[in-house]
């Protein structure tokens, strides 16, 4: 009885319900056909109903990428001295500047339009990697490579792991390290356990390179910036104490922390890797190399990375005969840039990467190898200088000059776009953004632009525009705005 009188109440529970439900619809529609409304039926089998009653659109009709980058119009007119004059004349003025020398060019026919003190040297900071590129481009193949090997040691137990000048290997679980295609680690570990070799203790050859791992005008400061490590001829990403972060703290012992990480993928106590040379004709069990230099050079110049452009250095001391050191990777460059015709007047350098403040380059030797990589030669180039017209700034057709040095116009950084320069030209001087594309240099004391550009009627030029004596924060917006000038030259 009471169990039926429960059945009840609920019964009547749920007629309350339906009632109260068929009352507040009846409302509702009420309300609706008062407001005017009309109210659509979706009915469950159609596409509307699925879709939450959504529209669905039809495909869209498939579109073909045009390429809108074309080489610099040959018919445009060239600046002129008194034109470029007249445009540069209020930012050249502008007292943050501080120290200032420039030279600009065109890059059509390489003759020099406008400069200002281009003789002078200066401190070049990261634009100093332009020469080390253009050395690299003249003395070394585009493939070049450089190999990382282990081999046997003299004691039963013991191997070597010989560095040959590649600070890219990679200890990242994955394979994916700060540089594109890097060696890893993990194969020289596979290959050596491959052979079976029983290993107890581990040695790390730094006999590849000679002299100082760190250079004069060097601050030791920038090892916990960042910016460099001590110079070893093996080193895992770049020395970096977090691979994936461009200016991690860097360690100050890249050699033996590349031979400890070794140690731990074989299995080997890290407190038994210390620094030892290989005997001559020791057996190897195990080689890794490094990517083309092609590569390793646009990763050094696009990202100012002091420690590869100080590794390409040596690259390039040992191909001309010199010492792999500082001194001697300055003497091979400077010899090949000599012998390429270049006026070295004024040139002092004591790195390969320019972070050095003992560095002096006059902005004339810095523009004129970039006007000898943008002038058409041997009919190459059937544009103005084969740099890109257009807001993308990123062609190649760079490499139509038929200059062994064209490369190098497609290593520069991209204002607003891409590596060093992908922060300026965002926020002031944006009639710059895509049109510029230069090597940065920064320091405390220098800041420095050396690139080309596409002004207003269409003509290339090349410039080499130079800071020093004022802080970064002051000189670079200065420099950003000559840049920008030029660009907006109608100098014809």
């Amino acid at each position: 009885m009471f169990g039926r009188n429960k059945q009840n109440i609920g019964g009547l529970e749920a007629k309350r319900r339906r009632r109260t439900w068929i009352v507040v619809s009846s409302v509702l529609v009420l309300v609706l056909v008062a407001a005017g409304v009309t109210v659509a039926v979706l009915k469950p089998w159609t596409e509307e109903f699925r879709h939450g009653g959504l529209t669905i659109a039809a495909p869209p009709v498939p579109a073909k990428p045009i390429p809108q980058v074309a080489p610099a119009p040959a018919t445009a007119p060239a600046a002129t001295n008194s034109g470029l004059s007249a445009a540069l004349a209020a930012a050249v003025a502008n007292p943050d500047l501080g120290a200032f020398a420039a030279s600009v060019s065109d890059g059509d026919t390489g003759k020099v339009l406008w400069t200002s003190d281009a003789d002078k040297g200066m401190i070049p900071s990261s634009t100093a990697k332009i020469l080390t590129t253009a050395a690299g481009l003249l003395a070394l193949p585009a493939d070049h490579r450089v190999t990382t090997k282990v081999v046997a040691g003299a004691n039963p137990g013991e191997i070597v792991l010989v560095g040959g000048g590649d600070p890219t290997i990679t200890a990242e679980a994955d394979g994916k390290g700060y540089y594109p295609d890097a060696p890893k680690l993990a194969d020289l570990v596979a290959q050596v356990k491959k052979t079976g070799q029983r290993v107890d203790s581990i040695l790390v050859d730094t006999s590849a390179y000679s002299g100082t791992n760190f250079a004069p005008g060097w601050d030791n400061a920038d090892i916990a910036g960042g910016s460099i490590a001590p110079l070893d001829p093996v080193m895992i990403d770049g020395g970096r104490l977090d691979p994936l972060v461009e200016y991690s703290p860097r360690t100050p012992t890249p050699a033996l922390d590349a031979g400890r990480k070794f140690a731990t993928g074989l299995g080997v106590d890290p407190a038994k890797v210390k620094l030892g040379n290989a005997t001559a004709g020791a057996q190897q069990l195990a080689a890794v190399q490094s990517a083309p230099l092609r590569e390793r050079m646009l990763q050094a110049m696009v990202h100012s990375d002091n420690v590869l452009a100080e590794a390409i250095g040596r690259e390039i001391a040992a191909a001309g005969g010199q010492d792999a050191s500082f001194a001697g990777a300055a003497t091979a460059t400077a010899t090949v840039l000599q012998a390429a015709g270049f006026d070295l007047t004024g040139l002092k350098m004591v790195d390969s990467s320019g972070l050095s403040t003992d560095d002096h380059i006059p902005p004339r030797l810095l523009n004129r190898v970039l006007t000898v990589a943008a002038v058409p030669g041997n009919g190459a180039d059937q544009g103005n200088s084969g740099a890109a017209q257009g807001n993308s700034g990123i062609d190649t057709a760079a490499s139509t000059t038929g200059s062994p040095l064209a490369p190098l116009l497609d290593y520069l950084p991209v204002a607003g776009g891409t590596g060093s320069l992908a922060t300026r030209y965002v926020d002031r001087d944006r009639d710059g953004a895509g049109w510029v594309r230069a090597k940065t240099g920064t320091l405390s004391v220098s800041s420095a632009l050396v690139g080309y550009v596409l002004d207003r009627d269409g003509r290339v030029l090349t410039f080499a525009l130079m800071s020093n004596d004022r802080p970064p924060e002051v000189s670079r917006p200065a420099l950003d705005d000559v840049a920008a000038a030029l660009r907006n030259c109608g100098c014809s």
